[in-house]
């Protein structure tokens, strides 16, 4: 006689059930790891820049301008609309900041108010900011309003990430 173990029917039967179940979880898994990780895999959309307004339209006062970017959250990709104000320093530098308060995340105006003259002024709590964007002492506001990256090329002023500069007073 030989020495061959013979697989019962109920042996048999439990390999196949564990085989079968673990090709089906790991069929399941594997979409949902993948969801995971896929945008760790993807690369950043950092250094993408986008044309905002002809480099002569720029003055010395901050004005406000507007220009879209395409976006893409997982797979739903949509059209964002982004704004920033713009203008030319002393030295004709130009400087982009993000209209968007460091405080609460409301959108700042430039000289709306009376009481301030040439400044920035967040309606949601009194917030206030210099024409640079530094946040004046006394008021909600922790930081200066973000800066944004930029570029001009041929002409055209290209703005790219806003850029946070930390805490201010």
């Amino acid at each position: 006689m030989s020495d061959k173990k013979q697989v019962s029917r109920r042996q048999f039967l439990n390999y196949t059930l564990t085989g079968v179940g673990g090709f089906m979880a790991a069929g399941m898994l594997a979409p949902m790891v993948r969801f995971a990780i896929d945008p760790v895999l993807k690369p950043s959309a950092a250094g993408e820049f986008a044309a905002v307004v002809e480099e002569s339209e720029i003055t010395n006062e901050p004005q406000r301008f507007n220009w879209k970017v395409d976006q893409k959250d997982g797979w739903y990709e949509s059209e964002v609309e982004k704004n920033a104000w713009v203008y030319k320093d002393e030295n004709g530098e130009i400087v982009a900041l993000s209209p968007i308060c460091t405080h609460l995340g409301c959108t700042v105006d430039w000289n709306s108010q009376e009481q301030f003259p040439d400044e920035f002024y967040c309606p949601c709590h009194g917030g206030r900011y210099t024409k640079d964007g530094v946040n004046v002492p006394n008021t909600p506001p922790t930081a200066p309003l973000p800066v944004y990256e930029h570029k001009v090329e041929e002409g055209m002023l290209y703005l790219g990430q806003a850029i946070s500069r930390g805490s201010g007073i």
